[in-house]
């Protein structure tokens, strides 16, 4: 197609004005998906080898495991100085058991051969190959800002499946010829067969993995939906709350909190309240002891007291690897000074909003078996090719002129305008960061790049 300010008059305005649109929406996105999808792909890697706390051999199962304290006092004597915070059960019986120690704000990860009392390994949690990727993943390295880059490319995302659809739905032929490319085409033709077929495939999953993103984003995440989607603590009757929510369990660089939980206050320790569990004296091994009792098996996290009103918590989430799916979820808060159990939440208990994003986590961090992990790969393989794709279709498009950015052209006059701007109301107020790239990019394109000569020469 030539790069002529106006289409002809017999071809449908409004197409162009969509490609438009998707050429935009994807010279922002196209990069920011491409780091998504690779260091995604680094994290499942990672984390199917050994786990998110880093890397340990396995261990010979020689003999009933040493008491957890035992374990402990060789973990804190690898750290020195450190504070104990959280015990990780070992998954099998052939796998070392984890102790994170925070110190100097840092939170270390401590791998503990569980019958001979020997560290496997011991460091920075932040210095991990998947704690840098998760750090790349969700914020860029540069802290609120990259966030909200990130946040603004996901949203934008959804305008660009939404204009994808619009130029792929067939206009002649029928839907399956549609959802097959024709390898027969040449050149761009046989690259823009590819870009829609792949794109139509993955479009669904990708709408999803940018949902499941969105939850943990700054803005959507933590002040639209996270909100009115958190476990209430109102169900907890005669319970002292403390001051200090659930996310403050996070304490090493990953999301150890299930995120429908991650707002709700923790109970205090400190009453009578509760019914009553763990036997005196309260201690990392009577709990341990309990929570071996009463249902935790395999791999568990137990997060010792930080305060003279912390609680012990004892929890399964699948999204960090402890359970097999999401309905297995369990945290339970035990009053360090009575042993009573003041809270006992379950999958059940989530609201529903909450439910959605503990298997949507799950699945996006691809933690529901093989299979998953298996489509997570193929998946994440497929975006980068419909990214790579859609540049090698602009670079065959583009005029040989330099400096040209070769955008599809702006039709002079729009139908259905109206409607349009709805959809766009209507992404604006779901998707705030997609509001304002689209505020941005529609003031640049109708108030400079059409203005100014030679901008407009360079975009067209």
């Amino acid at each position: 197609m030539s790069a002529t300010s106006h289409p002809a008059p017999a071809v449908n305005p409004f197409y162009f004005a969509a490609w438009r649109w998707h050429f935009y929406a994807g010279l922002f996105v196209i990069p920011f998906l491409m780091m998504l999808a690779l260091t995604g792909g680094v994290m499942m890697i990672y984390s199917s080898v050994s786990n998110e706390l880093g890397q340990a051999p396995n261990v010979v199962a020689s003999g009933p495991a040493l008491p957890v304290s035992a374990q402990a006092r060789a973990a804190a004597a690898a750290v020195p100085g450190g504070m104990l915070t959280t015990f990780i059960a070992p998954e099998s019986a052939t796998r070392p058991a984890f102790f994170e120690l925070s110190k100097d704000g840092a939170s270390f990860a401590v791998a503990v051969d569980p019958y001979k009392g020997t560290v496997l390994n011991a460091q920075n949690e932040a210095t991990t190959i998947r704690a840098l990727a998760e750090r790349i993943h969700g914020t860029l390295l540069i802290g609120d800002l990259g966030d909200r880059l990130i946040e603004a490319a996901a949203s934008l995302t959804i305008l660009l499946i939404a204009t994808g659809l619009y130029l792929w739905w067939p206009r002649s032929g029928g839907l399956v010829q549609a959802f097959v490319p024709r390898l027969s085409a040449r050149g761009r033709g046989l690259w823009k067969e590819l870009h829609k077929a792949t794109g139509i495939w993955i479009a669904a999953f990708l709408f999803l993995f940018m949902l499941s993103g969105l939850a943990w984003t700054g803005i959507w995440g933590d002040k639209f939906v996270k909100p009115w989607s958190s476990f209430p603590a109102e169900k907890w009757d005669n319970v002292p709350l403390s001051d200090l929510t659930h996310a403050s369990l996070n304490l090493s660089p990953l999301h150890e909190v299930p995120w429908g939980l991650e707002l709700t206050p923790l109970p205090a320790s400190g009453s009578a309240a509760g019914r009553p569990a763990v036997p005196q004296p309260v201690v990392l091994d009577t709990v341990a002891q309990w929570a071996a009792a009463n249902g935790f098996a395999g791999q568990y996290r137990l997060s010792l007291p930080m305060s003279e009103t912390g609680v012990y918590t004892v929890s399964i989430d699948a999204r960090n690897g402890d359970g097999f799916t999401p309905s297995d979820d369990r945290f339970v808060h035990i009053d360090q000074y009575t042993g009573n159990i003041l809270a006992d939440i379950r999958y059940a208990d989530y609201k529903p909003v909450a439910k959605l994003m503990a298997w949507g986590i799950g699945l996006h961090k691809g933690m529901a078996g093989t299979w998953n992990f298996v489509f997570n790969l193929v998946y994440l393989a497929l975006v980068l090719f419909l990214c790579v794709s859609g540049i090698v279709m602009w670079w065959k498009r583009r005029p040989s002129g330099v400096g040209r950015l070769a955008a599809p052209p702006m039709p002079r006059e729009l139908p259905l305008w109206k409607g349009a701007i709805l959809v766009g109301l209507a992404v604006s107020l779901a998707f705030p960061m997609a509001g304002i790239a689209l505020i941005c990019v529609l003031a640049v394109d109708m108030l400079v790049l059409t203005r100014v000569p030679a901008l407009k020469r360079a975009f067209s």
